[in-house]
């Protein structure tokens, strides 16, 4: 089967004010755009067969600055996390929410006031990693690898679930701003390849073959800033 590449985009303003973007507008601030860079030269070593990507403008910015050749096919299921309620309000305060701590502790129970079930979220963009590996693989073959572009907790659930986790232990998985963790589904397994990965040489992973530290044991809702 094909190597997926869970590209998260770069850091936004949101991300540096502690303020949960959710799905409004922000974009890429310096750093995130120097990640984006990054990511890009990065990406030559293992150039994608195909890009996938969230709507959100995030995502878009990142794809633009790292592949600028690239035809990039969006997919709503890659999308944010609806927070409802909580979008656009600082983590800080949130953190006082009794809901922070079901974030917490049983994800898969909660559902954000006038927003999403995380449950739903991560069933959505675990069948669309799916859907799309089967599809780049019948058409580019076993050794393809490809891109997807999407955001923190949604790729922290398609991780849980190539790991074989259950969504309530997705908080124990860190994914960086800019970050690239690598996924091989197989027919008995998936294989988590690299996790959270912002440096280092991709060729290997076109190859056949398996080849943050925080104040906090809370996870930051929406994936944090990174390091």
């Amino acid at each position: 089967m094909a190597t997926v590449l869970l590209l998260r985009h770069g850091r936004t303003t949101a991300n540096a004010d502690g303020t949960l973007a959710g799905r409004r507008a922000v974009h890429l601030d310096e750093v995130g755009r120097a990640q984006a860079a990054a990511v890009g030269a990065r990406l030559r070593a293992a150039p994608p067969a195909a890009v996938v990507s969230s709507p959100l403008r995030r995502c878009r910015q990142t794809l633009r600055l790292a592949l600028p050749r690239a035809g990039v096919t969006v997919d709503d299921r890659l999308t944010e996390c609806g927070y409802g309620e909580w979008e656009g309000q600082p983590l800080r305060r949130l953190a006082e929410d009794p809901l922070w701590s079901r974030v917490q502790q049983h994800p898969s129970a909660v559902t954000f006031p006038a927003g999403e079930a995380m449950a739903a979220m991560a069933a959505r963009a675990v069948a669309a990693v799916r859907e799309w590996d089967d599809r780049i693989t019948a058409q580019h073959g076993p050794h393809a690898v490809w891109l997807a572009c999407s955001h923190g907790d949604v790729i922290k659930a398609i991780v849980a679930d190539a790991l074989g986790l259950h969504l309530d232990q997705f908080q124990r998985i860190g994914v960086d701003p800019g970050s690239l963790t690598a996924v091989r589904y197989t027919d008995l397994r998936p294989f988590v390849l690299r996790l959270n990965d912002v440096g280092g040489d991709l060729a290997g992973l076109t190859r056949t073959g398996h080849a943050a530290g925080t104040a906090t044991s809370d996870a930051a809702v929406g994936g944090g800033a990174g390091r």
